[in-house]
């Protein structure tokens, strides 16, 4: 809990300057001083070493509910770290920055945009980053690379250093379907759309293969070149390292990679000393703030704003509804709404389109389309983020921005487009179940999975795919101000990362919130220090119990649970295998890249 300290010329120490009672004792004695010390601002004038402990994890999205929140009650926002580090480099109070990387359970997109900000510290002031091992008989890549933009960096006497590169893994579950007795029955637009692969396809086509090797390749390179420039090295010997596999922190040492070997105890002692910060505090970097909570959240809604709008998980259409294991939806009513909101409030001067989605339904990614092109119509510029993922539908509702901002990291494009189902029969056979269709119409059974397409409904379902792919790529070229003939060969449903996608023309920058920001105030004619960047919304979960004023206001739905059947126990049985298609402009299923992060990053269609 944060506690202000008083100056010593403050009229509180003038007048118990002979008996002086320490602030931090009545917080302790009186619950009420508890609660009014939220509203104070933090200790500044003292010495202050302040800390990021990665281990906590770092949040890019408000939590969804009470619940979820005191379950994630000690790690911090990304927004508070990034403004704490912004802030605080200007601060002579600040004697500098202390990492611990530790398990590192962040993602690749996180920790490009936690490295950004440490790096934008480090030009005012020394940042340390220490663990106790990159890896254990493993790969530490991304957390290394972290790692680098410290100017020194540290390694336990008994951890090691394993830069080792990144594996890219494919799965394909037509042999596991076939066993269980599920018939995927799927088509395609085109040949690297992969999700369709996942479900039927036995082998791995050589254009699968190309993408993902692809994918990993451009990682690594990207990796190995961002270490070469932290530490002063050449790219060639950061290859040396990656090919040396598993390192002792003195081999590491040797290589370049780490400055200091030694504990914990050790890294702080050294610091003090080298900081002159012996009698310095410490201070979490989210618990360091020049204003109040909530002297901020009414600054927020006086001054000028930058909106986020969030678009995070599957797409869909109507209001949103969780998916199986509680993933978040990014449901077309919702966003739309938010982004309407946005165009009607005076105030918002320019919108972040922030977007973590593998995509979804077509008809819901046009929609928002739609809604930010008309937000563009009324004068407020539209710069997209993109996380981890935004691909497919996701890049759909991200092309019409003004500019695109992606992480060297993302997964995103995968223009092409997907549809079919999964016919259940033999599956209800061998567990003795009966279930017939009584249809009225030819095309009542279409999407029924208890029988196969018929030829009419197959040549049904690849013209109705054909139009969506014209239409997709077509509208792609248009807001990427790109020739049809440029934009279609890098369409094809590949899955890019954000540097290849960058020299294809499918976004403009590399880099996080930060810059997206940035660009949205250029753009706006705004200074940044001058506009309060917020939610259209700032009631977080409490929303979800605030009516709707109407369809120009934010609203959301509490979503009740549904009446059980049958195919919707085995789709959500087959969900927890990644076996689910949300909608024509879904990313390829499965494709999971292990870096050395706490667990691995999995780019899949099936959530975000």
């Amino acid at each position: 809990m944060e506690r202000r300290v008083a100056h010593p010329g403050s009229r509180w120490c003038r007048d118990f300057r002979n008996h002086p009672i320490n602030p931090h004792t009545l917080a302790g004695m009186d619950p009420l001083a508890k609660l009014s010390s939220l509203f104070r601002t933090s200790t500044h004038g003292d010495r202050v070493i302040l800390e990021l402990d990665l281990d906590f994890s770092v949040l890019s999205n408000a939590p969804a509910n009470p619940l979820e929140a005191l379950k994630l009650i000690n790690a911090p926002s990304m927004r508070a770290v990034r403004d704490g580090l912004r802030d605080a480099a200007e601060d002579a109070s600040v004697a500098g920055l202390i990492v611990h990387v530790g398990t590192c359970p962040v993602t690749a997109s996180q920790a490009c945009e936690l490295a950004d900000s440490i790096a934008g510290f480090g030009e005012h002031k020394p940042v340390w980053a220490y663990t106790e091992s990159f890896g254990e008989f493993g790969t530490a890549l991304l957390p290394y690379v972290l790692a680098a933009h410290a100017d020194q960096v540290w390694l336990q006497p008994s951890g090691e250093l394993g830069l080792g590169g990144v594996r890219a893994q494919i799965t394909l579950l037509r042999g596991t379907l076939d066993k269980v007795g599920l018939e995927p029955q799927f088509s395609q637009r085109k040949e690297y759309k992969s999700a369709a692969d996942t479900y039927a396809a036995r082998e791995i086509t050589e254009a699968n293969h190309e993408m993902v090797q692809q994918i990993a390749n451009s990682l690594t390179h990207w990796a190995v070149d961002l270490i070469a420039q932290r530490r002063g090295r050449t790219a060639e010997q950061v290859w040396a390292s990656v090919d040396a596999g598993i390192l002792t922190p003195q081999q590491a040492v040797e290589h370049g990679l780490v400055d200091q070997i030694g504990y914990r105890d050790q890294v702080y002692a050294a610091a003090r000393a080298a900081w002159r910060g012996e009698q310095a505090q410490l201070r979490y970097v989210h618990r360091y703030a020049k204003v109040s909570a909530a002297k901020e959240l009414v600054q927020a809604k006086l001054k000028p704003a930058v909106a986020i709008v969030e678009i995070r998980g599957g797409i869909v259409a109507g209001r949103p509804a969780r998916q199986g294991g509680g993933q978040p939806v990014a449901a077309s009513e919702v966003v739309c709404q938010h982004l309407r909101a946005a165009a009607a409030d005076e105030s918002v001067k320019a919108v972040v389109l922030r977007v973590e989605s593998p995509g979804g339904s077509y008809i819901a990614s046009d929609l928002i389309r739609r809604e930010v092109l008309r937000l563009r119509e009324s004068g407020r510029p539209v710069v997209a983020c993109m996380g981890d993922v935004a691909g497919s539908g996701g890049y759909y509702v991200a092309m019409p921005a003004n500019e695109i901002v992606a992480q060297p990291t993302t997964l995103t494009g995968s223009i092409g487009v997907l549809a079919g189902k999964f016919v259940t029969t033999e599956l209800k056979n061998k567990i003795g179940l009966v279930m017939a269709d009584v249809i009225s119409g030819p095309w009542s059974s279409f999407l029924s999975p208890n029988q196969p397409f018929t030829e009419q409904h197959w040549a049904a379902l690849d013209q109705r795919l054909d139009d969506i792919y014209a239409d997709f790529t077509g509208k792609a070229a248009t807001d990427r101000q790109l020739a049809i003939e440029v934009l279609e060969p890098v369409a094809r449903g590949r899955v890019w990362t954000g540097t290849d996608a960058r020299e294809r023309g499918l976004v403009d920058h590399l880099g996080g919130m930060n810059l997206a920001i940035d660009r949205a105030c250029a753009l706006a004619s705004v200074k940044r220090a001058d506009i309060a960047v917020r939610p259209v919304s700032m009631l977080g979960f409490l929303k979800q119990f605030k009516p709707a004023e109407s369809s120009e206001s934010v609203a959301t739905r509490v979503t009740m649970p549904t009446r059980l059947s049958v195919d919707g126990v085995i789709e959500a049985f087959a969900g927890m295998f990644g076996v689910q298609a949300h909608g024509a402009l879904s990313m390829p299923f499965q494709v999971t890249v292990h870096a050395g992060l706490g667990s691995p990053v999995v780019y899949d269609g099936s959530d975000a």
